[in-house]
């Protein structure tokens, strides 16, 4: 791929709150948003980068704007996927079948068995799909698998613990993300950056047991080839220490690593432009990436929680 050349995207799911890191990633590599499609039509922020770009709120409408921009020269190159994750497998099909590589937000599909058709059709249209796996860019994450690499040969398996918990009002749970069966529920839709890393970093997953699974929080223990991981993840805004929600902070993040403290509660902010840059440099992170998170989450959602039994994450005595 020639990183200086002008690509068109199109965009779906615009109205939603992750499209504006993707809308800033386009504009800050130097492309073109060419349209975009949402049924909300509050979606003013295009103005704020592409406002010529075309803006459509019933697929039918975008999906032939596409076709017509195609057979008068104008190919769309990649089109991002900010849609609801139940739709992300269907409108990864219409980017292929439109000849564009198809750039997707976690989860990049809901359910294991999806990864089998999404392999064949970009074989048959010879197009990638691209998973958003930003915490893999992020520099302490990359300092942490490069000292764990380098540790490698110790042959021990560290302890960590993981504590997730980002708030969320009485409207989530009327949207599309309370919905299991359209987001597929908590630990996929909050937690899957998080177990990427982490399978990223300490290898496959040997062992997977789920304690607590509500609808607003979550907790459970992975034991991968070289870490054992008690996790919790919560939308509950009570689950944050005390002494935090003094401050006004209703997201609490916190990765222990054999009891010290690692911090990567900043960098966020351009993880999206650095994971574009790679995608239009030819290192974007492929379809095959992202199976074992979603393999783990599938079988989380799945899983039959155990309650307050084996290694646990503390924050579960609180709850139980």
């Amino acid at each position: 791929m020639n990183p200086e050349k002008v690509n068109n995207f199109a965009l779906i799911g615009i109205g939603g709150y992750i499209a504006g890191r993707h809308l800033r990633a386009i504009k800050e590599t130097g492309n073109n948003l060419v349209a975009s499609l949402d049924p909300a039509d509050s979606v003013g922020i295009i103005d704020s980068y592409f406002p010529e770009s075309d803006f459509f709120v019933e697929f039918e409408r975008f999906d032939r704007h596409i076709d017509k921009l195609r057979r008068k020269g104008t190919q769309v190159d990649y089109v991002s996927i900010c849609s609801p994750n139940y739709l992300h497998d269907s409108h990864i099909r219409f980017a292929l079948r439109s000849g564009a590589h198809a750039i997707c937000e976690k989860p990049v599909v809901l359910n294991p068995w999806n990864f089998d058709g999404l392999e064949e059709i970009q074989k048959e249209y010879g197009k990638n799909i691209y998973n958003i796996l930003q915490l893999r860019l992020h520099p302490a994450i990359i300092q942490l698998k490069e000292k764990v690499e380098k540790e490698k040969p110790i042959k021990k398996k560290y302890d960590i613990d993981l504590t997730y918990i980002t708030s969320r009002g009485h409207w989530y749970h009327i949207s599309w993300k309370g919905d299991v069966e359209k987001s597929g529920g908590i630990a996929t839709n909050i937690g899957v950056h998080f177990f990427d890393m982490l399978i990223w970093i300490y290898g496959k997953v040997e062992k997977n047991v789920v304690h607590i699974l509500e609808k607003n929080k979550a907790a459970g223990f992975l034991e991968l080839e070289n870490a054992r991981i008690r996790w919790f993840l919560s939308l509950d805004y009570n689950d944050i220490p005390e002494e935090i929600r003094k401050k006004g902070t209703r997201t609490y993040r916190l990765l222990s690593l054999n009891n010290e403290n690692f911090e990567f509660s900043e960098g966020f902010t351009d993880l999206h432009t650095k994971t574009y840059q790679e995608i239009l440099n030819g290192n974007g992170f492929k379809l095959c990436e992202a199976r074992p998170s979603i393999e783990t989450v599938y079988q989380i959602r799945n899983a039959k929680p155990i309650g307050l039994t084996g290694d646990f994450h503390e924050y579960c005595k609180k709850i139980i």
